[in-house]
């Protein structure tokens, strides 16, 4: 380790006199630094799995900033919210201090922000600002462009909002009645006019941009990380040149790659392009109050009757999208159902032209719109028409070889209309060749880390750098693999709790009896399983008195549950995710009440940090793995199958290892933290693979056995 971390890291050091008693020097959180800064130094690639408790942040941070003092450029991209609130409030603040004091100044300022050697910044991607001349343009037409006085009332929201704003993002925006007000107002490239507008030198937007010009220490989300590398992969890009990516919580940036390769269309999004434009049921619209200077109304009429066409080809296209899936009782509730489609040909073909005219039609109104703000509004609308033109015609051709495609439908009426969600979308089966070619083979270093990364666990006796075996799935699917001359490392680096003290891991199986294997839990035997899931699940929160997550595979299963245990558990507080509130609100109820039960799926499983009594007890009621009907596991599995390979083994089993060691991980959160783990799956101790999910917990961790 070098010299600066040493003095940083190590007993005595900074951080040490800095933190005082808070802190304590840990020899895993100095490997994980050291793997880092040999790894930048190298311009190689890390795999570095560092268990709760490590602090990764700062084993990252660290050899970041000095690199960036060393006049290099870092990215550093998170998959939630609350860790890069985290790096970007607490941690790069307290770092930045200590190792540049005099470097730190007023940020707000440019020239103090440019002489900084260590310059961080948060990037947002650019809808996320609001634009004040467009907000301007739309209070002027409110009247004209919003029939619905709730539209109205969520614009006069915005306004009153962006008059007290800092940053002019959607971090800070109270929610709106009509969220799709947004749309009219945030900053868009279609429509900017550069040093030309006159709202430019306090432009929200060209502040970040110019900031993040100068900033060598770039904090954004993978979204954002990986819609730029698919951006660079056709030679344009957002992020500026950089030395160094480090990919924090790195166990989920296939299926974000996967996305932002692929192609995907909703049908609300495209209706509410049509609708801005102009609304046949109500004859409001962007359209109708449109001013050309010749004077010309034909003009208009004719790109009106083109957004109708339009609307009728958006129907035709996800009719034609839904008549493709089995007619199954889960579309009657909130679960979304899915249904892969293999050849061209089966979608309707009419959406793509009708956008296409409509691109070209509101092009030709641009070229004679006689106020320049119009002309800059109608670029923008024909901009987003080619591009639901050229996503449709990608999704009905099947443009995208290694490509899976699927319909996905949701909603309390999904088949019939009213309250449906409908995507059409693709993505490739195998994001590796993508990511080795456009990500790992750049000149820049790449750091993933996460605390999930390995497939097995650490065991005393074993090295710090753990054999690649423990890391061959996620290698193989990312495609850090096979990069010839540039080296690929791992590290696995072990949490410093005492998890044989701190952690006791139950495995419940009486609910096993109760399933139907043959039938699913959708099927015959769905209701004495749920019964019984359901009463194990009360007994063991009463065993705790409350403070419990309950982790689910299936919203269907996790609504079932719930309602059984709001008579079961009458005397407190139950909040089950996407009934009582958003994903924040309900994780905040929860920590206000010690003795309240959170049901949750999907994102409840990882990034969830409740620390001390508030969480006590994590349940899971089932092993983790993928449904093998979804696309992209059906597709995954074709793929391994016709190389001569096992698809359970090779990619089912080792992706549910990886969430299970993720759910089991929100328990223990700091070195005073106490409580249990249940699990309410027998396959953990009676399936030959169960011993691959128990080889993967922390050392010490030993089931006891309920029946």
């Amino acid at each position: 380790m070098s010299p600066e971390l040493e003095a940083m890291l190590g007993p005595g050091g900074l951080l040490s006199e800095r933190l005082g008693a808070s802190y304590e020097s840990r020899p895993e959180q100095s490997a994980a630094a050291r793997a880092v800064e040999r790894a930048m130094q190298e311009r190689s690639v890390l795999l570095c799995e560092a268990g709760t408790g490590v602090g990764k942040s700062f084993a990252y941070l660290l050899p970041a900033m000095l690199r960036c003092m060393a006049g290099e450029t870092v990215v550093v991209a998170t998959h939630t919210i609350a860790l890069q609130e985290q790096l970007v409030r607490k941690d790069i603040p307290l770092l930045r201090e200590l190792l540049d004091p005099a470097g730190v100044g007023d940020d707000e300022d440019e020239e103090s922000f440019a002489a900084s050697k260590i310059r961080p910044v948060l990037v947002k991607g650019r809808g996320n600002y609001v634009s004040i001349r467009r907000l301007r343009l739309a209070s002027q037409r409110q009247d004209k462009l919003f029939a619905d006085p709730a539209a109205r009332r969520s614009l006069h929201v915005i306004e009153d909002w962006a008059m007290k704003t800092m940053d002019g993002t959607l971090s800070s925006l109270p929610a709106l009645e009509r969220p799709g007000v947004w749309d009219r107002v945030e900053s868009d490239t279609g429509n900017c006019m550069g040093r030309k507008c006159p709202t430019h030198a306090i432009c929200f937007y060209q502040k970040a941009r110019r900031k993040m010009e100068r900033a060598n220490l770039l904090v954004c989300n993978h979204a954002l990380f990986f819609s730029d590398l698919a951006m660079r992969a056709q030679e344009v890009g957002f992020l500026p040149r950089y030395e160094h990516v480090v990919l924090d919580e790195a166990h989920g940036i296939e299926d974000v790659a996967s996305e932002h390769f692929g192609v995907s269309l909703t049908e609300g999004r495209v209706m509410h392009l049509l609708t801005t434009l102009y609304s046949t049921r109500t004859g409001k619209g962007y359209l109708p109050n449109l001013t050309l200077m010749s004077g010309d109304a034909g003009a208009v009429e004719s790109a009106m009757r083109e957004v109708a066409e339009a609307e009728e080809q958006t129907r035709r296209f996800f009719e034609s999208a839904l008549e493709l899936m089995p007619r199954r009782g889960a579309f009657g509730s909130s679960e979304p159902g899915t249904a892969r489609y293999r050849s061209a040909g089966l979608l309707d073909s009419g959406l793509a032209a009708a956008m296409t005219r409509l691109s070209l039609s509101l092009r030709a109104l641009r070229d004679v719109a006689k106020l320049e703000a119009d002309q800059f509004e109608l670029n923008a609308y024909a901009q987003r028409a080619e591009m639901v033109a050229q996503a449709a015609g990608t999704l009905a051709d099947q443009k995208l070889p290694g490509c899976a495609y699927w319909v996905e439908a949701g909603g309390e009426s999904a088949l019939s209309g009213k309250g449906r969600r409908v995507e059409v979308a693709c993505a490739p089966v195998e994001v590796a060749p993508l990511l080795r070619e456009h990500l790992f083979k750049g000149e820049h270093s790449t750091i993933l880390a996460s605390a999930t990364l390995a497939t097995r666990g650490g065991r005393e006796g074993e090295s710090v750098e753990h054999a690649e075996t423990a890391f061959g799935h996620v290698m193989g699917r990312l495609g850090c693999d096979g990069l010839g001359e540039k080296a690929v490392r791992t590290l696995q680096v072990g949490s410093p709790f005492d998890y044989a003290t701190q952690a006791e891991l139950i495995v419940d199986v009486r609910a096993d009896s109760s399933r139907d294997s043959s039938a699913g839990e959708a099927g015959q035997g769905a209701t004495t399983y749920t019964d019984t899931l359901a009463e194990c699940v009360a007994e063991h929160v009463e065993a705790t008195d409350g403070g419990a997550f309950v982790l689910f595979t299936s919203f269907a299963t996790l609504n079932a549950v719930a309602r059984r245990l709001r008579h079961r558990l009458d005397d407190r507080p139950i909040y089950a995710q996407g009934i009582d509130g958003s994903r924040e609100e309900i994780l905040t109820r929860f920590r206000d009440d010690p003795r309240s039960v959170l049901l949750g799926a999907a994102s409840f499983w990882q990034g969830v940090d409740v620390r001390g009594r508030g969480l006590r007890n994590v349940i899971i009621t089932k092993l983790p793995f993928d449904p093998p009907d979804r696309p992209l596991t059906e597709a995954r599995g074709e793929l391994i199958r016709a190389r001569g390979g096992n698809p359970f083994m090779e990619d089912a089993l080792p992706r549910a290892v990886i969430r299970f060691k993720q759910g089991f991980g929100r328990l223990i959160r700091g070195r005073d933290d106490q409580g249990r783990v249940v699990v309410l799956d027998g396959r953990l101790v009676r399936a030959r693979y169960g011993r691959l999910f128990l080889e993967s917990l922390p050392p010490g961790v030993r089931p006891r056995v309920v029946e």
